[in-house]
């Protein structure tokens, strides 16, 4: 699994308890995570579609396309995410070719993953 690591070392960040919900499967999306601590799971139509640890992404999506969220997100163990808006993500996208290299190779392995789960 692709992670993002530049975030390691984040100090502000959001922490979520084990069992909340980070987003609901339909909701509109202005923000993107990282886990820096802890595990979250990915569910499309309630059933489990990827567990994520540290380094993980999630949310990235609606904030690419402005379309209401594919999946929602719970916290399967207490955590801590780095949150990040558009303006931060625009901006990390323009001065970080780094972070754009990694969520694009993010993305490119959720992809090849689903393929492989259809084949």
């Amino acid at each position: 699994m692709v992670t993002i690591e530049i975030f390691r070392n984040e100090q502000d960040t959001l922490a979520i308890p084990a069992g909340q919900t980070i987003f609901n499967e339909g909701d509109s999306g202005n923000s993107m995570y990282v886990v820096v601590e802890g595990n979250v799971d990915l569910l499309v139509k309630g059933k489990l579609v990827e567990s994520l640890g540290p380094g993980g992404v999630l949310g990235e999506m609606a904030l690419l396309d402005n379309i209401p969220r594919s999946a929602g997100a719970i916290a399967k163990t207490d955590c801590r995410l780095v949150e990040i808006n558009e303006k931060r993500f625009k901006f990390l996208i323009q001065q970080t070719p780094n972070f754009a290299l990694q969520l694009m190779r993010v993305i490119a392995d959720r992809l090849r993953r689903m393929d492989d789960r259809l084949a």
